[in-house]
């Protein structure tokens, strides 16, 4: 174990005086975060205010409950505030980190527009600008955890059929309907992606760095939407989970029922989708290429 770590477990035990199975929970909690750090390539040590977010948004995106995420937060303040009295760190990056509010509600969504205002903003003269907008049409079109998203793969793509195949939590997989306006930013995306100098290894990744060659990070995916909310004027608590939940709201106000939402976000129970409303059930395709304002805008991706 880290000898950090280690001190930190033996504060808990002896000055904060932490039943065992306290212990535990604490120790589940941060290993959460260590683990998200690290396939992020981020020491714990350097870690900054936006990584934490990131992460917070990540547990959103498995269904992790706001409660959850509360405990979760509360354990990873406890780590940072006593590498703070330890002089490990200088500054404690969890100072301005802020907890979900508990309660079964939905998080802030977009209007539909505010994602137009959002998309019209990408500046496609620049090298990353048809791979940003695809990046954005893809999130709100399939309602992508952002983890789905870096983990997109060409052979995932069945462009002609109007469906991509996405990986899931868990390793489950499911088929998404992806409506016309995608489909057209990421064939955009792809004739500049041709350009790309791809690292061995990464050829089958959709979203790529333009320099490195490699697979975009969820990190960077968020950078990527918040310097685009700041430039089109959109509040700054925008987070690419906040496409997820945009997704799922603007299908439900157009009439979809919550068994086809459900489908769609990779739920495995209809309760983590009721949060959205309760409703019939119907078709799953019949319903997204029918509700979804993407498709009410430019056609049945199948052009039935």
């Amino acid at each position: 174990m880290d000898p950090v770590l280690r001190r930190y477990y033996q504060y808990l035990r002896l000055e904060r005086n932490f039943s065992e199975n306290t212990l535990d929970a604490y120790s589940k909690d941060l290993n959460k975060l260590l683990n998200f750090l690290e396939q992020e390539g981020v020491d714990y040590r350097e870690v900054k205010l936006e990584q934490l977010q990131t992460f917070s948004a990540s547990l959103m995106d498995v269904g992790i409950t706001n409660r959850s995420i509360s405990r979760i937060l509360s354990g990873v303040r406890s780590f940072y505030h006593f590498l703070t009295i330890e002089k490990e760190i200088a500054d404690d990056p969890t100072q301005m980190l802020e907890s979900p509010a508990r309660g079964e509600h939905l998080p802030d969504v977009l209007t539909l527009a505010e994602i137009d205002q959002l998309i019209a903003c990408v500046d496609l003269t620049k090298d990353e600008g048809p791979r940003d907008r695809a990046i954005l049409e893809t999130l709100y079109s399939c309602g992508l955890r952002v983890s789905e998203l870096c983990g997109l793969r060409m052979s995932d793509l069945f462009l002609d059929e109007g469906f991509i195949r996405v990986h899931g939590k868990g390793k489950k997989e499911r088929l998404v309907p992806i409506s016309q306006s995608a489909i057209r930013e990421l064939r955009n995306w792809f004739v500049d992606r041709d350009r790309v100098l791809i690292r061995p290894g990464h050829e089958d990744i959709v979203f790529l760095s333009i320099r490195r060659g490699t697979a975009l990070s969820r990190i960077s995916i968020f950078h990527i939407v918040k310097m685009l909310c700041l430039k089109a004027g959109i509040r700054s608590s925008v987070s690419p989970h906040t496409f997820r939940h945009s997704f799922a709201t603007h299908l439900l106000e157009g009439g979809a029922n919550l068994r086809a939402i459900q489908e769609m976000l990779g739920h495995e129970e209809i309760g983590t989708t009721e949060i959205y409303m309760h409703v019939d059930t119907k078709h799953l395709r019949k319903e997204i290429l029918e509700h979804h304002p993407r498709n009410a805008k430019e056609g049945d991706a199948t052009g039935e």
